[in-house]
């Protein structure tokens, strides 16, 4: 199993030093891998629903990609995972572009992770359909495969139409996983059809069965090798000991996670200082080690 940790945005700040020694330390411990969230605007908190949405304006959120090109320039080995970028309301042939470069940039250590997001303003707002997003991924997904594995590429679809174009360079995985993120039936069977592993929010390890047996359901339905899908859990700092962190670990290890991530956020942490001593004793708890 492998593991990494959720980069805190909302809280961590902006200092480009403090960037840098956050990916530098993740990377210098050992983990495998920095994952982080996506959004391009926030709601204003006097929006109708801002009491029961997660973010609103007041949580600052650096795009992820160009973090991750950040981060990639500062470091050699661990990993980037997007988790997840809202992939509807972005134009498919610049994600392509845009994950490629950075693909390039950290010699393959990009795992895109995609979904379709909650917050109509973004898609009012970067001019994109909001109601026609689960079907639009689709053939989004199928895009971006031909874009990352074709140097000229002639599509024509109900939502793209690529007159014999290509993207140079192209990145060095051909093409760059896809995982998917999302809980209800359709996104977990969407995930399994067309995805190479599920970004799960499920907090339980022992709650896991249900949506697993979906996914392998449909993995089966589609002659899929279940082996060769990765499940990526999290851990959330919650103001648990150490050794519940462990037991957590432990729990998904044993669920059959091929991911894990530890997320600080939320826990009431005050600094960057904070976040990063959390993080070496996560590292420390479950058992992550340089390599």
């Amino acid at each position: 199993m492998k593991i990494g940790l959720v980069y805190p945005q909302t809280e961590f700040g902006n200092d480009p030093a403090l960037i840098r020694d956050y990916a530098q330390t993740a990377e210098g411990l050992g983990f495998t891998h920095i994952l982080a969230y996506d959004h391009v605007l926030g709601v204003s908190p006097d929006h109708p629903d801002a009491d029961r949405l997660p973010y609103t304006i007041r949580h600052p959120f650096q795009e992820p990609l160009v973090l991750f090109s950040f981060m990639a320039g500062l470091t050699g080995r661990i990993g980037f995972a997007t988790g997840i970028i809202i992939l509807p309301q972005r134009q498919t042939a610049l994600v392509a572009k845009q994950a490629a470069t950075l693909d390039v940039l950290s010699n393959g250590r990009l795992r895109l992770g995609v979904a379709l997001g909650w917050n109509e303003a973004e898609y009012i707002s970067l001019n994109e359909d909001f109601h026609t997003r689960g079907r639009r991924i689709e053939e989004q997904v199928q895009v971006l495969r031909l874009l990352w594995t074709q140097p000229l590429v002639e599509f024509q679809g109900r939502w793209h139409h690529i007159p014999n174009a290509g993207l140079n360079p192209l990145p060095v995985q051909r093409p760059i996983p896809i995982w998917f993120g999302g809980n209800i039936e359709p996104a977990l069977r969407r995930a399994a059809r067309l995805g190479d592993g599920w970004l799960t929010n499920v907090r339980n390890p022992a709650e896991i069965g249900p949506p697993i047996e979906i996914i392998h359901d449909e993995l089966a339905r589609h002659g899929r090798d279940p082996g060769k899908f990765g499940l990526e859990a999290r851990i959330t700092h919650g103001g648990l000991a150490p050794q519940e962190w462990a037991k957590l670990a432990e729990g998904w290890r044993a669920a059959g996670a091929t991911h894990l991530s530890f997320n600080t956020m939320g826990a009431g942490l005050e600094s960057p200082a904070q976040h990063l001593q959390a993080v070496r004793q996560f590292a420390e708890a479950a058992g992550v080690r340089a390599g």
